[in-house]
């Protein structure tokens, strides 16, 4: 549990600092200039989660902005994270979106770099990569505990001379970060999430993993490194739909961890949706049980709509009140 961080108006920040185990959801905005085909994917997780995803560009796609998108979540009581990435806009685009988005109510956000454009619907996109995911928390960081927006100015002789804005009425945003989950403290691992700790990130959402024996050698890490005390990590799971959509997860998707064993369950099941809920609900029991996990992040590409069922039946002991 982090020990010290920004004043901020997040409920999400505010169960995570009492410790209480909280539980994070993802949705991919809609191809849509409807807010209503938003809220129709959204609303079922309202009151069943303590904060909801908005992807930015997710897949290097197009979708309805993640600020807009998080600002009619926001407007229908359901606390968003926006995700920001650093691969379509520049540093002033992206400090004016911060700006904005505190505006609106948002405080939750997730820093990332953003996936390759020509991996997407628009391959001739030129990607910006102005600033680094880590230059990105770090910003969001400055601005909530600063109260500036970092500056520059060339000298007549070329140098770079920092210096800062000030903000008239600065943000509280409760910023966080990515991780995967390892089993071994490489020094580019540590690397990584250290320099994203003390950039100002305060939560992690990992990447997606179905082993437990990963998560708990990672947790000890956490734990040994100590990472645990400066950040609330909230592990990625979820109902998965049949051992095909597992299986392309696992193919497709960066940093996804499934174990055979899991697929075998689902290719077995004679209700694979059924099944994966069952397998989501025992994983969801047991991150609830492990030192140094903070939550769970649901993502469920193919499955979403299973979301609320799973958490529904899940059992968290005394770490949900």
């Amino acid at each position: 549990m982090p020990s010290s961080g920004p004043p901020t108006e997040s409920r999400l920040a505010e169960r995570l600092a009492q410790g209480q185990f909280a539980i994070t959801a993802e949705i991919t905005p809609p191809v849509s200039s409807s807010a209503q085909t938003l809220l129709d994917k959204a609303m079922p997780l309202k009151g069943i989660v303590d904060a909801v995803n908005v992807t930015d560009g997710a897949s290097a796609r197009v979708h309805m902005s993640s600020v807009a998108s998080a600002a009619i979540l926001a407007a229908n009581g359901i606390e968003p994270v926006v995700q920001f990435t650093c691969r379509d806009r520049n540093r002033i685009a992206l400090m004016s979106d911060l700006l904005g988005a505190a505006a609106l109510g948002i405080q939750n956000l997730l820093m990332l770099t953003g996936d390759d454009p020509t991996l997407g619907d628009q391959p001739d996109a030129k990607p910006v990569f102005d600033l680094s995911s880590g230059d990105l928390i770090e910003l969001a960081a400055t601005m909530s505990s600063e109260g500036v927006l970092p500056s520059s100015r060339k000298s007549k002789t070329g140098e770079t001379i920092p210096g800062t804005r000030p903000i008239e009425s600065p943000p509280h945003f409760f910023v966080g970060a990515a991780d995967m989950p390892t089993t071994e403290a490489t020094d580019q691992w540590y690397n990584a999430l250290r320099a994203k700790t003390d950039a100002g990130a305060r939560f992690v959402q990992t990447q997606i993993c179905y082993d437990m024996d990963v998560i708990r050698q990672y947790a000890g890490l956490l734990e040994s490194e100590g990472f645990a005390e400066q950040l609330s990590v909230l592990v990625s799971n979820g109902p998965l739909a049949s051992a095909r959509s597992a299986i392309w997860m696992r193919e497709n998707l960066w940093g996804v961890i499934i174990p055979d064993g899991i697929v075998e369950r689902l290719s077995q099941a004679d209700d694979p949706k059924a099944e994966g809920v069952r397998i989501c609900v025992e994983q969801i029991e047991q991150l609830a049980e492990i030192s140094g996990i903070a939550g769970v992040h649901m993502i469920a590409p193919t499955n979403t709509a299973n979301i609320p069922e799973a958490v529904a039946a899940a059992s968290f002991g005394n770490r949900r009140t």
